[in-house]
């Protein structure tokens, strides 16, 4: 066992052999959007995500779902094709799955992938001078969170369900041809909270500048009026005695920081010398990315420093 229990990471490793080894991991939640295609999509890129940030590449997955028994069979339909469709966009197959029945709709997949066991990324390599990149905004939380009160704009929720359903495959790749040796996909914890355990499975400091921090365009105004999920909230609960904020960082900016996020991007920690080609590699495949600070070395008990 590469990673386990003993070893919390984003998905569990098992060594085959010197070339090979699994990377298994599971995720499922209640509808996050209305739109039940979507829906599927978007939790099919959330469970594929932990193997893209642990370095590997999908290869099966089973659909789990808990469905009322009396969802009209073309909603059923609809968040299965969503799920089947994104998972092949990731060259990994569906291969079976199971469904229960419950008063809720819950569904995710459990997805097998593989890696080479020297090159996993884990959250335990980041190092003093390295560069921190993310590669989707931050605002999926309380934007949806303001879509379920009627409080979202049509155009902030269609752009924040558009990088929901981006998969991280582009990041994936980039970062391993780059040599990164460290990322976390940012989802439930927020930013700040997988930025933690980052910060604590390696043993530094993370400091990072929020005017560099991409924000989705509706985020901003949804945390003004400080409409944010439970889950927000849970994470400034346990994660916020370690983090150090520049006085001059707003309440609301600091809750965006720990806004639980569902199918966020990944924060990559690169060594200076890896950037160009990380930043190549991203440009190749047409997707995005943004510096947002740096490793440093560890400062007492503070996993995080957050400066305007």
């Amino acid at each position: 066992m590469l990673v386990g229990l003993g070893t919390p990471d984003d998905a569990a490793v098992y060594r085959l052999d010197d070339e090979r080894a699994l990377i298994v991991t599971t995720d499922f939640f209640t509808p996050i959007v209305d739109d039940p295609y979507q829906y599927g999509a978007i939790a099919a890129a959330n469970a594929l995500s932990d193997v893209y940030a642990m370095g590997g590449r999908p290869l099966l997955a089973l659909n789990i779902a808990a469905l009322p028994p009396d969802l009209p069979l073309e909603i059923s339909v609809a968040i299965m094709r969503g799920a089947a469709e994104k998972t092949r966009e990731s060259g990994a197959v569906i291969a079976g799955g199971h469904t229960i029945q419950d008063k809720e709709p819950k569904v995710g997949l459990a997805v097998i992938g593989l890696a080479h066991p020297a090159r996993l990324m884990t959250k335990a390599g980041a190092r003093p001078g390295d560069v921190l990149i993310l590669t989707k905004p931050l605002g999926t939380g309380c934007i949806t969170t303001a879509a379920k009160r009627d409080l979202a704009q049509a155009e902030h929720l269609a752009e924040a369900v558009e990088w929901m359903m981006r998969l991280n495959r582009a990041a994936a790749e980039a970062a391993a041809e780059a040599g990164a040796a460290c990322t976390t996909d940012v989802t439930g914890f927020g930013l700040l909270g997988h930025a933690s355990e980052v910060a604590e499975a390696s043993g530094v400091t993370l400091r990072l500048s929020f005017a560099q921090i991409p924000l989705l365009a509706g985020a901003p105004g949804a945390a003004a009026t400080w409409i944010f999920p439970g889950g927000s909230v849970a994470n400034a609960g346990t994660y916020g005695p370690g983090v150090r904020f520049a006085e001059s960082v707003a309440e609301e900016q600091r809750m965006l920081l720990f806004d639980a996020q569902t199918s966020g991007g990944l924060l990559v920690a690169l060594a200076p010398d890896q950037v160009e080609a990380f930043g190549a590699a991203m440009s190749a495949r047409e997707a995005a990315w943004w510096p947002v600070g740096a490793v440093v070395a560890r400062e007492g008990d503070t996993a995080i420093i957050v400066d305007p």
